[in-house]
C-alpha cells in the first residue's frame, strides 16, 4: 500500500522564465528572479525600453522556455555534424530557432556574450529564424544551446538539420547570374545612348559596339544558362516548353547583333537583349527568395530525435549514440514523450504509443512486454526499453517515406499554361519566320535575312516570360502573408486547375486543442467529483488530463491510496475509504453502448455512476469552408481512423465520398483512382500518413499547427487556422491564372505591332531597342496590379506582416 500525496504551495516565479524561484530568488524592480541568467536578461531589455516583450500575447516567445535534453550534444560525431566551422580557439553554429518574433529577440540574440562571456558574436537572420553564434573552446555546444533555452530560445535541432538543408546554392548562383545581367546591360545601355540620341561618331560607335559584345557574352552564356540547360532538358524528354523560343530569340538577336558589330559595324540589339534577361532573372529570383526559409521537401530524418539511449540488459544506462548508429540488437531507452527511431520489441514497461502521426488514428494503443512496437511512435507513458529489429533505414517509418509508390510521378503533375502554350507558340513562330523568309527569297533576297532573324526576335515570348514569374511571385508574397507557403509559383497555377479536394480527417479538420467534454449519467456530488480529479491527476494518458482540466477541481486534492494504472483498462484508487475506477466501460462494471468520441467511465464503490464523453472537435469555420466549396469541388474525405464520427461528417460529404480505416497506402491508391478517372486532385493532410497521397496528388498541402515544425513533403504549408480561407485562397488562384492569359493576350499585341516591321524586313534597331523594354515594363505593370487587385478583392486582410 502507497499514498500519493499533493503539497499545498504557493511559490514565488520568476518574472522572466516563469520558473519556481529558490528560497532565496533575486530581486530587481520588484521582480523575483530564479537566477542571475533571467535576471541580466530582464536588464538588457529594460536598459533599451524592450520590455514589451513580456506583455506579448503569443506567451512562446521566450517566456517559460520548456526544459530539454542536449545531452546528445556532448557526442563529439554530432556536435561536429552541426558546426559550420572549427578551430584551434573557436566554433560556429547556425542554430534554427522558431521562437524568434520581434525586435527583442533580435537584440537579446545578437547580445549573447553578455551572458556569457565565452560567446563572440552572434548574428540573427529573422526572415529565416536562424542565430549564427561564435564561441570560443570555454563554453561546449551543449552549454550554448543550454543558454539560449534558458533565455526561452530553444534551438529546433533534428536528423536532417533543418538549417542546412535550407542553404541552397542554387539561389546563391542564381543572384550571381542576376548581378552579371544587371551590370553588363547597365553599362550596355550607356553605350547606346548616343544612337538614341542621334549623337553618333564613327569611331566611338565602333568602339561602342565591341565593348557591348564583350559584355553581352557573359550575359548569354553565363546569367542565361538555365535556358541552355532546360531547353536540353525538354527535348531530350520530346517536347518543347515556353524557354524554347526564349533562347531562339534570344540567341538570334546576340548572333545578329555580332554580325552588324563585325561587318556593318553597327550596334545591333545588345541593349534590349541584356536588359530582358535581366528582367526575366529579376523575376525568377523574385520567386526563389519569397520562401527560400520553409522546406518543403522534408523526410523522416526531420523527425527523428539525433541520438538514442543503450540501456543494459539490468535496466541502467549505458550510453547514448547518434541515431543511426543503431543496429540490429541493441537495447535502448524510450523516455515519456520521445520517438521510437526504429522497430523493436518492447522489453520492459507499458508502452502508451500515439501512432497519429504516422497511422491518423487519434488515440494512443497501449502495449505490453513483448508487443512489437513500430519507429515513428511516440511514447506517451513512463519510460520504456526495447529491443531494436531492425536498423534506421529499414525501420517501417523509412520504409514508409522512402517507398517508390510514394514518388509523385509525372502524370500527377498538371501543365502549366506556359507549357501548352511552349508547344503551339514554337511551332507557329518557326513555321511564320520561314514562310517570311520563303516569301522574300522570291522577292528581294536581300531581305531574307534580315527578315527571318527580326520574326524571331519580336516573336519571342518575352513577355509571358516576364508576366509568369512576377504576377505568380506577387501570388506567392500574398498567400504567404495569409500563412499559406507554397513550394513554387507553379503551384498557384495547379491549385486554379483542380476541381477535386481530398481532405485527412484526423488533425486535417479535427483538433484536440479544444475537445468538448460532458459528463453522462447520474450526477457527481463536488466531493466525488473531487476524488475523480485527485485519481486522475497520477495518470498521464491525453484523456486523463483533459478530464482534469474539465473538472478543475479547488486544490489541495485528495491523497489516493493503492494507485494502480492498468493499460487498455483504466486506474483504479481508494480516497476516502471510497474505491474509485475510471477507464474503460467493462473496467467500470458498465452495460450502456459507446457513443460517439472517446468515452471514459466512472464506478464509485463499484458503482458505474456514467462517462465522460469527449466529442470530436472540428476546426473553426469549418462548416462554411465546405459549403462554399461543395458547388464547384467534389468533396472526398480519407481517415485512419474508425467510423464513429460518419453521422456528424454526412452534413459535410456524402456516405460514398468517405473512407475509414485508410492505410497510407490506401489513401495514395485511391488518389491515383480518381486520377485515373479523370479528376484534377488536391490533397490536405497533416501526417506522415498522408505523405504517400500528398506527393500523389496534383496539389498537396500539409496543415499544420504551427509551420517551422515538422510537416510531411508537401507542395504547401497551410497553417491550420487559416484552412477557413481555404475557398478564398483557391479563388484567388484562379484569378491569377487569368492575369497571366491577360498578360499572354497584351504580349500578343505587342508581337502583332512589332511583326509588322519585322515582316516587312524594316526593322531598325532603334525599334526593338524601345518596343521590347517598354512591352517588359507593361507586363511588370500588369502582374504587379492584376494580383493587387486580386488580392483585395478575394483574399481576407493579413492578420500580421512579418
Amino acid at each position: 500500500m502507497h499514498t500519493i500525496q499533493d503539497s499545498v504551495l504557493t511559490p514565488t516565479h520568476c518574472y522572466h522564465c516563469g520558473n519556481e524561484c529558490p528560497e532565496k530568488a533575486f530581486e530587481q524592480d520588484d521582480h523575483s528572479f530564479c537566477c542571475e541568467g533571467c535576471r541580466t536578461v530582464y536588464d538588457l531589455l529594460s536598459q533599451n525600453n524592450l520590455c514589451r516583450y513580456y506583455t506579448l500575447e503569443d506567451q512562446q516567445v521566450g517566456i517559460s522556455p520548456s526544459s530539454s535534453r542536449f545531452e546528445f550534444l556532448d557526442h563529439a560525431e554530432v556536435s561536429q555534424s552541426l558546426l559550420d566551422f572549427q578551430n584551434d580557439t573557436q566554433s560556429k553554429v547556425t542554430f534554427y530557432i522558431p521562437s524568434i518574433h520581434c525586435s527583442s529577440c533580435l537584440y537579446l540574440l545578437e547580445h549573447l556574450n553578455r551572458l556569457n562571456p565565452a560567446v563572440l558574436s552572434s548574428r540573427v537572420d529573422f526572415l529565416k529564424k536562424q542565430v549564427s553564434v561564435s564561441f570560443s573552446k570555454e563554453v561546449t555546444l551543449r552549454q550554448l544551446a543550454e543558454l539560449l533555452t534558458s533565455i526561452g530560445y530553444e534551438p529546433l535541432i533534428s536528423l536532417q538539420d533543418v538549417v542546412k538543408e535550407q542553404q541552397n546554392p542554387g539561389y546563391r548562383n542564381l543572384l550571381s547570374r542576376v548581378g552579371v545581367a544587371g551590370f553588363c546591360a547597365g553599362n550596355i545601355m550607356l553605350f547606346s545612348f548616343p544612337e538614341y540620341l542621334g549623337l553618333e561618331d564613327a569611331s566611338y560607335k565602333i568602339l561602342f559596339g565591341w565593348l557591348s559584345l564583350v559584355l553581352s557574352i557573359p550575359v548569354v552564356f553565363y546569367s542565361g544558362w538555365e535556358y541552355f540547360e532546360s531547353v536540353y532538358k525538354s527535348l531530350r524528354a520530346g517536347r518543347l516548353n515556353l524557354d524554347f523560343p526564349i533562347l531562339l530569340g534570344i540567341l538570334v538577336a546576340w548572333l545578329r547583333s555580332v554580325y552588324e558589330v563585325i561587318f556593318l559595324h553597327q550596334n545591333g540589339y545588345f541593349d534590349s537583349l541584356t536588359g530582358l534577361t535581366f528582367f526575366l532573372l529579376a523575376g525568377k529570383w523574385f520567386q526563389q527568395k519569397t520562401y527560400s526559409f520553409l522546406s518543403f521537401e522534408r523526410d523522416y530524418k526531420s523527425y527523428f530525435p539525433l541520438t538514442a539511449t543503450l540501456a543494459e540488459a539490468s535496466g541502467s544506462t549505458l550510453e547514448v549514440i547518434p541515431v543511426q548508429q543503431l543496429q540490429k540488437g541493441n537495447r535502448i531507452r524510450i523516455r515519456h514523450g520521445e520517438l521510437i527511431p526504429a522497430d523493436g520489441l518492447l522489453y520492459r514497461g507499458s508502452g502508451l504509443i500515439d501512432y497519429s502521426f504516422v497511422t491518423g488514428e487519434a488515440l494512443p494503443e497501449p502495449h505490453q512486454a513483448g508487443d512489437l512496437v513500430y519507429a515513428g511512435g511516440r511514447q506517451m507513458g513512463d519510460s520504456i526499453e526495447m529491443e531494436v529489429l531492425k536498423n534506421v533505414s529499414q525501420s517501417t517509418l523509412t520504409q514508409l517515406w522512402n517507398h517508390a509508390s510514394f514518388s509523385k510521378n509525372q502524370d500527377s503533375v498538371l501543365k502549366t499554361f506556359a507549357d501548352q502554350v511552349g508547344n503551339y507558340f514554337t511551332i507557329s513562330v518557326l513555321i511564320l519566320a520561314s514562310l517570311t523568309a520563303g516569301y522574300w527569297y522570291f522577292h528581294d533576297p536581300s531581305k531574307v535575312l534580315n527578315a527571318f532573324t527580326a520574326v524571331l526576335i519580336i516573336a519571342c515570348p518575352c513577355a509571358l516570360a516576364l508576366s509568369y514569374p512576377f504576377a505568380l511571385g506577387h501570388g506567392l508574397r500574398m498567400l504567404g502573408l495569409r500563412k499559406l507557403y507554397l513550394k513554387n509559383a507553379e503551384v498557384i497555377e495547379q491549385m486554379a486547375q483542380c476541381d477535386t479536394i481530398v481532405f485527412d480527417k484526423t488533425g486535417t479538420l479535427t483538433t484536440t486543442e479544444e475537445q468538448p467534454i460532458q459528463f453522462i449519467g447520474l450526477a457527481l456530488s463536488p466531493e466525488e467529483r473531487r476524488m475523480v480529479a485527485s485519481l486522475v491527476q497520477h495518470s498521464n494518458h491525453p484523456l486523463s488530463i483533459k478530464i482534469q482540466h474539465f473538472l478543475h477541481e479547488s486544490y489541495p486534492l485528495e491523497s489516493v491510496e493503492n494507485f494502480a494504472s492498468f493499460t487498455g483498462k483504466g486506474l483504479s484508487g481508494t480516497i476516502q475509504g471510497h474505491a474509485i475506477k475510471i477507464g474503460s466501460a467493462s473496467w467500470a462494471g458498465a452495460n450502456v453502448a459507446p457513443q460517439e468520441g472517446s468515452t471514459v467511465f466512472v464506478s464509485v464503490d463499484q458503482i458505474c455512476r456514467g462517462y465522460f464523453l469527449l466529442h470530436t472537435s472540428y476546426r473553426q469555420g469549418l462548416d462554411s469552408m465546405l459549403t462554399q466549396l461543395r458547388p464547384r469541388y467534389q468533396l472526398y474525405l480519407l481517415s485512419g481512423d474508425s467510423d464513429s464520427e460518419k453521422m456528424a461528417l454526412q452534413q459535410w460529404f456524402s456516405p460514398e465520398n468517405m473512407r475509414f480505416r485508410m492505410k497510407p497506402e490506401d489513401k495514395l491508391a485511391f488518389i491515383e483512382q480518381l486520377q485515373k478517372a479523370g479528376k484534377r486532385v488536391m490533397m490536405l493532410g497533416d501526417g506522415l500518413n498522408d505523405a504517400g497521397a500528398l506527393k500523389q496528388a496534383h496539389v498537396g498541402i500539409a496543415l499544420t499547427d504551427n509551420t517551422l515544425h515538422f510537416s510531411p513533403a508537401s507542395d504547401g504549408i497551410l497553417e491550420a487556422s487559416q484552412l477557413r480561407n481555404l475557398p478564398k485562397m483557391l479563388k484567388f488562384s484562379r484569378m491569377g491564372l487569368w492575369v497571366i492569359r491577360f498578360s499572354f493576350l497584351i504580349s500578343l499585341i505587342y508581337n502583332f505591332i512589332g511583326l509588322s516591321y519585322g515582316l516587312t524586313g524594316h526593322l531598325a534597331p532603334i525599334v526593338a531597342a524601345i518596343l521590347m523594354p517598354v512591352s517588359s515594363a507593361t507586363m511588370v505593370f500588369i502582374a504587379t496590379l492584376g494580383m493587387n487587385l486580386a488580392s483585395r478583392r478575394h483574399l481576407p486582410q493579413p492578420s500580421a506582416y512579418l
